[in-house]
């Protein structure tokens, strides 16, 4: 992703506000990369192999995005869109440290996946 473009989160006082797309019932648990809605919003693309009943889904989100920053689970939380596949995820923490995290892993993730595009060509 270029540097001019805008990351899918936004620093808070005592850590993140992420903007996750989340895919329940996706095969695997995974961070896909970034991902931009129909209104430009950036967004981190998520699946999790859980159903969405009883909060499976969004506790596995939770335990995927805090793993990826180098965060316990209990340092995520979802702040809106319990029930909805856009969410919003606070990441508790030191924000710079954080966001170089997430950076670190949405780069290797696009990086794959530019590189699996190139072998199918």
């Amino acid at each position: 992703m270029d540097a001019g473009k805008t990351e899918p989160w936004r620093a808070e006082r005592g850590g993140l506000i992420l903007t996750v797309r989340l895919t329940p019932r996706g095969g695997r648990d995974s961070i896909d990369g970034r991902g931009i809605l129909s209104d430009g919003r950036p967004v981190i693309l998520a699946r999790v192999r859980q159903v969405p009943e009883d909060g499976a889904a969004n506790a596995a989100l939770l335990k995927l995005v805090a793993k990826s920053a180098g965060l316990p689970a209990s340092a995520a939380e979802v702040i809106a869109g319990h029930t909805s596949r856009l969410k919003s995820v606070r990441l508790s923490g030191d924000a710079d440290r954080i966001a170089a995290a997430l950076a670190d892993c949405l780069d290797a993730t696009d990086s794959g996946a530019a590189g699996k595009s190139a072998r199918r060509k």
